[in-house]
Parts: C-alpha cells; structure tokens; sequence
C-alpha cells in the first residue's frame, strides 16, 4: 500500500510538472512575441518619423508608411482606400483601419492576409495604432481647405483606383510641389474644383486661401469689381472691397469655365496675369498679388484659339501645365468605390448598402454627368430606400432603363444562362460579319464554345437559326 501510494504520488507529480510544460512554454512564447512587436512598432515609428520621410512630398510619406506596416506585421498587401468601418472591407481576406486625416475624411488601410495565417488580436492592434499615427503625422501637413469666407470645405478627395486616377495623383503631387499655373480640362462634373483643391492642399500655400471664381457666372459689367476689386465712393453708396485676385493673396486663386469669359474679359485677365498685379476699379495704383494660379474648363482651350474665340496671347499664359480629368464612364472601375464614399458620407444619418442589381447598373450606366451626377443619384438613394440596401427600384429610371430593358424581360421568361449566352453570341456573330475566329476574339471564348453557342436553338427566339 505505501508502495503503491509512494509511486501514485510520484506518477502525480511527474503528471503534474509535464503538464505546466506547455503553459511556461506558451507564456515565454508569448512574451517573446510581445517583446517582438514593441520592437517592432518602434522601429515603425523611428522609419515613419524619419527626417527623410519627413521632408518628403506628402505622396512618398504615404508610400513609406506601407512599406513600414508590410515589414511591422506580416501581410500580403497594403493599401490606401476610401471606407468608413473598422475591420469591414468589401474584398475577401481583407481588414480595414481608418486613418484620422482632416483633408481626406473616411480614408483607411486596408491590408490583404494569409487565409492560412490569418490575423489575430495583437496583430489587429498594431495595424490599428499604425494607422492612428500615420493620420496624426500627417495632420499638420494636410489641413483642410479654407474658402475665401473661412470656413472648411467638405468637398471630397479625388477618390479612384483606376490606373489612369492613380496617374493623375502623380501627376497633382508633381505639380503641387510647383508654383506654376495650372490648367484643369475635363467634362462637366468629371472633378476639376476637386483636382484644383487637391494641388492647393498638397503646396506650400496650404495654409493660405483657396478662392474658387465661377467665371461663367460673372456678369460682364462686374466682372472687374468681382475679380480685381473696386475703391471707395466710385459711386454712391460704394464702399470699398478686395476683389478676388486680393482674397487670395497667399494661396490659390481657381478660375472655373475660363473659355466662357469674352474677348473684352480675356484682354483684363491677360493683364492680371502677366503681371501679378491689380488696379481695382476707381483706382490709379497697381496691387501686387501672391498668388498660384489653377484654371478649368469643360472645352479644349486649344480648339477654341483655333477657332479664333480665346486669346492665343493669354492661353499661353494659362496652358504652363495642363492636367486632364477623365469622365467617369472611362473608369468604370472607380463607380462602386466613389458610391462606397459617398454612401459613408451619410453614414451619420443612415447605413447603407448596394445590393448586386444596383451595383451592376452603376456600372453598366454611361454618366453623362459623371461624378457630381453619381453624388446626386447616391443622395436620392440615401433619401428614399425603405430598407438598409439600396435595390434598382431606388435608383433613377433613366439610369436603370437599359438595364431594366435588357434584363426584365429575361427574368420574366425564367431565361437560362445558356439561352443567355446563345443570344449574345449571336448578336457578336452579325456585328464581325460572320466571321468565327474575330467572333471568338471578341467574346473571349474557345471556337467550340462559339459552335456550341451557335448549334443552340433558344424557344423564345424563333429566329434563331443553327451554324454548323
């Protein structure tokens, strides 16, 4: 009996002690990568805050700051994106954190894992206070625009993912480290103001004025008062007030619609321009102005010299640098993510989201009025959904008519896919005359597909006919 009970207690203990081995294990494990991730966070912090990166231009901080999050916790990818959820992201295997940056709201990193790895609780939180510090880095050197009346703009960064939007940003941070005149082309609604406020934003005149001027609204006999400003008692009741040119002084004077000045305005810019200088109405003496000069137009300045309707003189006076907006129907790529924006927008009032037949006709549709015109569809979603997602019915007839015609019917007859794809392919099959291998070029398909395709008599086409 001692025996027995002498071994039961040693079998106990030595049960005991093996199984605190994995426990002292794990803690010193754990310590050990906690100790990792303080060194690791402080070398992030040491590369972000870097004299070098500091000094940089706002574009190669950015770029620095990813590389810092790859080498401080181990993803697949990191980005800057439009979105306004902690950890929700539209894309599989993917996190989002947001970033707090006064001059581009609702902007966070998002990162890709390792589905095998995933991410877990410590790695969250590193990711988390990364991005906290990169917005408060970045806060002082990308404060809001002011408008000539001192108040912030709520306008939106220029958002897109697109190849030829991330060529644009190059080229506004190229730019922006200038202080040459700008000249901003691009469709109604396509987002020059937002090009030009980006330019002021990311220079050195930042913290001065941005004063946007509509010229097409100008009435012809203010026009001087308007922009070159007007002296006391040129008439009764007049008293004096600086013109546009003298609101901004120090920062950034945008002229919308310049091609829409006539001739007679033309000649009074020309001067202006040339020589940083205004002489207000009334007045005998010139002001000198400090200013940076960012002009748009929804028309090709050049054409219009040709045609013989802008002064050739004062279009080389504005063309230094010229920028070119594209329409959104040329990036389709960026609707959803500019509905994504603009639906975070409103989140503060209601959350919601865009079912699969939503997003597929924003899409599809052609924007005529690009982006302003997206915001506006976008709002009247926000106003008038019953629910928490936004379906076809909630959005405009005139966006959802073609895609309402061409699917409606189909789903009404329960088509298949088969049926589907027989009808597309033969419609391509007309439009390359009959031509099998271009035919196939085009749909993307193997030439038994097409065949296949062809041989398919569909029910509700009557027409339809079989190729061999």
């Amino acid at each position: 009996m001692v025996t027995h009970s002498s071994s039961s207690a040693s079998l106990g203990a030595s049960a005991a002690s093996v199984s605190t081995v994995p426990t002292l294990s794990a803690r010193v494990a754990h310590g050990r990568r906690r100790g990792e991730r303080r060194r690791g966070f402080s070398d992030f912090l040491a590369a972000l805050l870097s004299r070098s990166a500091m000094s940089a231009r706002p574009g190669a901080i950015e770029e620095a700051f990813l590389i810092a999050v790859r080498r401080l916790v181990p993803v697949r990818g990191a980005r800057m994106t439009a979105g306004a959820s902690d950890s929700a992201s539209p894309r599989k295997h993917a996190l989002r954190f947001p970033v707090p940056m006064p001059s581009r709201p609702e902007v966070c990193l998002e990162v890709d894992f390792d589905p095998d790895r995933g991410i877990d609780d410590w790695d969250r939180q590193l990711l988390r206070d990364a991005a906290r510090v990169f917005g408060l880095v970045l806060r002082p050197r990308r404060p809001p625009a002011p408008t000539a009346g001192g108040h912030v703009d709520p306008a939106a960064p220029v958002i897109g993912s697109s190849s030829c939007m991330r060529a644009l940003r190059q080229l506004v941070e190229r730019v922006a480290a200038t202080d040459f005149t700008v000249l901003v082309e691009g469709e109604s609604g396509s987002g020059k103001e937002l090009v030009a406020r980006q330019i002021h934003d990311l220079s050195a005149r930042s913290r001065g004025p941005f004063v946007a001027v509509n010229c097409a609204a100008l009435v012809e006999t203010l026009l001087e008062a308007e922009l070159f400003g007007i002296e006391d008692r040129i008439a009764t009741g007049v008293r004096a007030r600086r013109g546009k040119f003298e609101a901004a002084d120090q920062g950034t004077l945008f002229l919308d619609e310049v091609a829409d000045l006539s001739p007679s305005a033309q000649a009074k810019l020309l001067r202006a321009v040339q020589e940083l200088a205004v002489e207000r109405v009334g007045g005998h003496d010139l002001r000198p102005v400090n200013i940076r000069l960012v002009v748009a137009t929804n028309q090709s300045l050049r054409g219009l010299v040709d045609a013989g309707r802008f002064r050739e003189d004062l279009y080389y006076r504005l063309a230094g640098v010229e920028l070119r907006v594209p329409s959104l129907r040329r990036r389709r790529d960026d609707v959803l993510e500019l509905a994504e924006y603009f639906l975070a927008r409103h989140h503060r009032f209601r959350r919601l989201s865009l079912s699969d037949g939503a997003a597929d006709a924003l899409v599809s549709y052609d924007w005529p009025g690009n982006v302003r015109e997206l915001q506006r569809v976008i709002e009247r979603a926000v106003a008038l959904a019953p629910g928490h997602v936004v379906s076809l019915a909630d959005l405009p007839p005139a966006l959802t008519r073609e895609y309402a015609e061409v699917l409606h019917p189909s789903v009404a007859r329960a088509d298949s896919m088969r049926a589907w794809g027989s009808r597309y392919a033969r419609l391509v099959f007309e439009r390359c005359d009959q031509n099998k291998r271009r035919t196939c070029e085009v749909l993307g398909i193997s030439y038994h597909t097409l065949q296949s395709y062809l041989r398919y008599r569909d029910s509700s086409s009557p027409g339809a006919r079989a190729d061999s």
